[in-house]
């Protein structure tokens, strides 16, 4: 039996769900599970990780590691695995984990399958798919000559389980010194505090037929009663209403939340390609000609100004 090394990312405070979504899976594998935890808090939090079938926790808690910088997390990743030789690396395809394995793929000669939405486990091996051309079709994801296996995952692709009440350990990894060229200083964040879109149950998402940034508190409104985050089409964001964090699409983020409602859509290719993936998609428009039809799960036809609104406050009857 071989293992699988679960590359946890979280917040400082919880594991991100897109953590528990690989956890899961990994339980499934037949293989020895552990977990990687980096940050500041890697250690007192990676603790959680036994509930989840996580027989050892390798955590690094230097505090240079507080802000992703690629040199050092590359370095730290390709030293770990280079004496765990896991059989199987899973993480989230979030913007960190896809800039930081390819670069530890080329450090330790490991195969990379970015993007993913399939993961299952057949006699110890997984069988990976991925969407191309825009999700028009999909491929399956063949290592070869491969001694480790790294896959990452969109978020909301893979189902969550029940936490047990096992209990694991963590052992302390140090990082090893290194020559930087770059020094991370600062981040400046957002002032929305918002979930991200990636890891987003609940979509609200607005168009062209919003008509103008001041009508987004339309959708702020019903994404506060819902619990959801707001997102955008390509030509709100490009028109300046709202900031590219927001977009989803082909040039955006790709999303595969529960509920994607879409409002003021018309469901151009490249915006379908982003969300398509979506398990409920409710659209908005006024036009029954739009495509976003074609791929909706319900349809409203209508004005946006006067359903936005009505659906808010129904929907503040049965939540609140």
């Amino acid at each position: 039996m071989g293992s699988v090394l679960v590359f946890a990312e979280h917040n400082g405070k919880e594991f991100k769900r897109s953590a528990f979504e690989l956890l899961t899976a990994a339980q499934k594998s037949g293989h020895t599970v552990k977990a990687l935890v980096v940050g500041p808090s890697a250690d007192s939090i990676g603790v959680q990780l036994g509930a989840w079938g996580v027989s050892e926790v390798l955590a690094c808690a230097d505090e240079s590691l507080k802000n992703y910088n690629p040199e050092l997390y590359s370095q730290l990743v390709s030293d770990l695995l280079a004496s765990e030789k896991p059989d199987y690396v899973l993480a989230s395809a979030s913007m960190l984990a896809r800039d930081l394995f390819p670069r530890v793929g080329q450090k330790i000669g490991a195969g990379v399958a970015s993007d993913c939405t399939e993961l299952t486990f057949t006699g110890g091996a997984a069988q990976v798919r991925k969407p191309l051309y825009s999700g028009k079709c999909s491929a399956q994801v063949d290592f070869q000559n491969c001694a480790i296996k790294i896959i990452l995952m969109r978020a909301n692709q893979l189902p969550v389980g029940t936490a047990g009440s096992g209990q694991t350990t963590v052992k302390k990894i140090a990082l090893t010194p290194v020559d930087l060229k770059t020094r991370i200083k600062e981040i400046v964040k957002g002032a929305t505090e918002k979930l991200d879109l990636t890891e987003a149950n609940i979509i609200v998402a607005g168009g062209r037929g919003m008509k103008g940034a001041e009508h987004f508190k339309l959708l702020d409104d019903l994404a506060a009663v819902l619990g959801a985050t707001v997102g955008a089409s390509r030509a709100v964001v490009d028109a300046g209403w709202v900031s590219h964090s927001m977009q989803v699409g082909q040039t955006g983020k790709t999303v595969a939340p529960t509920l994607y409602i879409a409002c003021g859509i018309s469901g151009a290719i490249q915006h379908l390609a982003g969300m398509s993936g979506s398990k409920v998609i409710v659209a908005i428009n006024k036009d029954p000609d739009a495509p976003i039809f074609q791929k909706a799960s319900y349809g409203l036809v209508g004005d946006v100004f006067e359903i936005l609104p009505t659906l808010t406050a129904e929907f503040k009857k049965i939540l609140q």
